[in-house]
């Protein structure tokens, strides 16, 4: 079951209306000494993944770095976005509220209760077992609505037409994969229906697990923002491929540590044909085969590093003391010479004049 809504404001006094809501807003904000609302004007999905529990929250808008301001996640909790003349308190108050035991809904319903202005805001929440609540209020400019599924919710105001909510609903049930490309599907479906009447301007996309653990800093899956630019949504979706080369890279690293050679030589893969492009992603990778003893394998992809940046081989030059390469000492200078062996003559003859220069100022 899904559940549509849709609230107009007549075209020739939206401006006014924006004004003047604004204006109010910011005046009771400072009267009760509370943080200013800001018109973040924007659509947004907040999901969870059956499968893999982990929740999202994904966002675009013509407003400079949206990213602070729209999307609320934490693990194990749930995710918010809050939007239209936002009160930015709504992410980490109804996290708060859902991390005391109380669902999406019940959260939801008593911000509201306490907020004289709801009918400005435009909130969608879902917990950490999937339950949905969003809000869209009768104040928030047109076209506004929302669409509410199974374990997800769609949202927006000041579109271009009122299609938008509804297509980014249909194209997240469509897609398929990780969580956050079916997030991004669902902006791009946006965009590509009219999105926000005023045009785009920036993006974000938060991805936290499902569960919450004891070390927090793992439990961001992505977290990436595009604070300005022309093209926010594919600038996003740039970003987030990136971001799984890296991963998958981190995973190569942890496997040639653990002994696990076959398959750290397939995360490492993966990466590369993520970002064939990317030289320093093969250095690292290079340099983890080369400690853990695969000299043959780190020479060759070394020699590939170094015909495209010869730069590298400066590096290698100063990284004694950090365990990367080798130990420190007669061992690493051996590694040194070794790998820039695999050089052109220009970048090992560079690299080696760093090494003896450093040799002589320890």
């Amino acid at each position: 079951m899904s559940q549509r809504a849709r609230w107009r404001v007549g075209p020739t006094w939206r401006r006014a209306l924006v004004a003047a809501v604004t204006a109010s807003s910011v005046a009771a904000a400072a009267r009760a000494g509370e943080p200013i609302v800001r018109p973040v004007h924007t659509y947004s999905i907040v999901a969870r993944d059956a499968n893999t529990g982990q929740i999202g929250v994904a966002v675009q808008s013509h407003w400079f770095s949206v990213g602070p301001i729209v999307p609320w996640a934490e693990a194990g909790v749930g995710a918010v976005a809050t939007q239209s003349l936002v009160d930015v308190s709504y992410g980490p108050r109804g996290l708060a509220l859902m991390r005391d035991g109380l669902s999406a809904p019940e959260a939801l319903q008593r911000l509201l209760r306490e907020d004289p202005q709801r009918e400005v805001r435009q909130v969608a929440m879902i917990d950490a077992s999937g339950r949905v609540a969003v809000h869209t209020g009768k104040l928030c400019i047109a076209a506004a609505g929302h669409e509410a599924g199974d374990q997800f919710s769609a949202q927006a105001n000041l579109m271009e037409n009122e299609i938008v909510w509804g297509a980014m609903a249909d194209a997240y049930r469509r897609a398929s994969g990780p969580l956050a490309g079916r997030l991004l599907a669902a902006l791009d479906a946006a965009e590509a229906a009219g999105g926000d009447v005023r045009g785009r301007q920036s993006a974000a996309i938060l991805v936290v697990n499902g569960t919450r653990s004891d070390r927090p800093w793992e439990n961001r899956v992505v977290e990436l923002r595009v604070e300005d630019h022309p093209a926010p949504l594919a600038e996003l979706r740039r970003l987030t491929h990136l971001h799984a080369a890296y991963e998958l890279a981190n995973e190569g690293d942890e496997m040639v540590a653990a002994g696990r050679f076959a398959e750290a030589m397939r995360a490492y893969d993966g990466a590369s044909r993520l970002v064939p492009e990317n030289v320093e992603l093969r250095y690292w990778q290079a340099a983890s085969l080369y400690k853990q003893g695969h000299r043959e394998q780190a020479l060759e992809i070394f020699r590939e590093v170094f015909a495209k940046g010869p730069q590298w081989a400066l590096v290698t030059a100063r990284l004694e003391g950090l365990d990367v390469l080798a130990p420190a000492g007669p061992r690493y200078e051996q590694a040194v010479r070794e790998i820039l062996s695999v050089a052109p003559n220009e970048a090992r003859d560079a690299g080696l004049a760093e090494w003896g220069k450093r040799r002589r100022t320890r």
